[in-house]
């Protein structure tokens, strides 16, 4: 192994939002007009704060309930504990649908429906990593 692939190896471990950020398919510039329809509960960027949903700065690749500050439902504390991470994957299904995916979540919101929508929110948001 060389030093070059243990440093990147390194840089990525320690920034999971930006490993996700070249894995994810779609189109952050068209998912920060979708994320328009979060924003009156949710952040991100530089300075966010939680709203009645929490900040999503880096969210991509972090670990479930991972913000110290929010108080999230039980359901998704108990994913948080089980040591289950917002993947790409994860996020699509619970944009999806937010209720069927964590039964009991606090979140109002009824999902995004089209696929092409929830990619490039989830483009996005990985764009926003921190």
């Amino acid at each position: 192994m060389t030093i070059r692939t243990i440093l990147a190896a390194g840089i990525l471990a320690t920034t999971p939002a930006l490993g996700f950020a070249q894995d994810v398919e779609g189109d952050a510039e068209a998912g920060e007009k979708v994320f328009r329809k979060c924003m009156a509960c949710h952040a991100v960027g530089e300075g966010a704060k939680n709203k009645v949903g929490p900040v999503l700065t880096g969210i991509v690749g972090a670990p479930v309930a991972a913000n110290e500050d929010f108080k999230y439902s039980d359901v998704l504390a108990e994913m948080g504990a089980e040591g289950k991470e917002w993947t790409p994957e994860e996020l699509a299904a619970f944009l999806e649908k937010p209720r069927d995916y964590a039964k009991g979540t606090k979140m109002a919101f009824a999902g995004l429906r089209k696929e092409e929508e929830r990619m490039n929110v989830i483009a996005y948001l990985a764009s926003t990593g921190e």
